[in-house]
């Protein structure tokens, strides 16, 4: 008797179907305009109102794997959130790892930063790309501004951040570092701006329409050994914790040779899904000012210089 071959899934066609793991109808695989940013991801940024030309949408709630990666399932859309959004609402906590670009340890060039972001059980909730012009990587080390675009797994750019070119000295209290959180790109959501303080690090998470919601404060010496970095999440009167960003600790190795950062993030689960999304930005924010290395110095940025 022949093997029994299982019906194909809705949108999949009938032709060499096999059981397993399908990359969704409509999924941008092999369309033109790669977005580059992504690296050898092939992501292709599609607007948010979906592809163009599908009759059919794609298939719901199915992990993606693309490159041995498994993916976050895909939740339904929730009113009142920003599209792509929908992930946050169902975690807690975020896992943030900065991919190890060789060619920065064998030749010190600076390359666009790219970041996987996943949730506990290690499924990759986005990934994170620099766009980043060469001249400005190399000519202002992490104190340049950028654009990271974060991408959800159907290639849709969800949450963009735009830093402006800005001081970080203490020195100059009228012109610190800031961030926009945009969701779904060209959209503000929420905004990251320094405090100035004669030597702590700290920040204010305010919402679209700049009003401050949650306040963010470092450690007075932002260096550690063998231990993870801790960045208290706190309430606008600081009079309660609700979350934190950890730069976590990554053996010698790593730590020395190279930039490659992880971090955590922890939230409330009620916590409203724009503010999450502002939080990721601060921990982008604070990738930059204090743990990305500058050359072969590796001297970083922050309150004081």
């Amino acid at each position: 008797l022949p093997a029994h071959k299982p019906a194909p899934a809705p949108g999949i066609p009938n032709d060499n179907y096999a059981p397993g793991n399908q990359v969704p109808y409509g999924y941008p695989q092999h369309a033109s305009g790669t977005y580059q940013g992504a690296g050898s991801y092939g992501f292709q940024v599609q607007p948010m109102g979906g592809p163009a030309g599908l009759a059919v949408p794609p298939v719901q709630n199915q992990p993606i794997m693309k490159e041995g990666t498994i993916w976050m399932p895909i939740p339904p859309p929730l009113p009142n959130c920003p599209p792509g959004l929908e992930y946050l609402t169902q975690i807690d906590q975020i896992l943030i790892h900065q991919q190890i670009e060789l060619l920065e340890i064998l030749t010190g060039f600076e390359t666009n930063n790219k970041y996987e972001i996943k949730n506990t059980l290690g499924q990759r909730v986005y990934f994170a790309a620099e766009d980043t012009d060469c001249c400005t990587r190399n000519c202002c080390g992490p104190s340049r501004p950028f654009t990271l675009r974060i991408i959800d797994n159907l290639g849709h750019e969800v949450i963009t951040l735009q830093r402006p070119l800005r001081c970080s000295s203490c020195c100059f209290p009228c012109c610190l570092q800031e961030l926009e959180v945009q969701a779904p790109p060209g959209t503000p959501v929420g905004y990251v701006v320094q405090n100035w303080h004669a030597c702590l690090p700290k920040f204010t998470i305010q919402d679209e329409r700049r009003m401050d919601t949650l306040k963010i404060t470092g450690p007075c010496v932002v260096c550690s050994c063998c231990e993870d970095i801790n960045f208290e999440v706190k309430s606008v009167d600081e009079a309660s914790t609700v979350g934190r960003i950890s730069k976590q600790w990554t053996g010698f190795v790593k730590e020395a040779f190279t930039d490659a950062d992880n971090f955590g993030i922890t939230f409330p689960m009620d916590l409203d899904v724009k503010m999450k999304a502002v939080m990721i930005g601060a921990c982008f924010l604070i990738d930059f000012m204090f743990f990305e290395h500058a050359g072969d110095n590796k001297q970083r940025t922050g309150v004081w210089q």
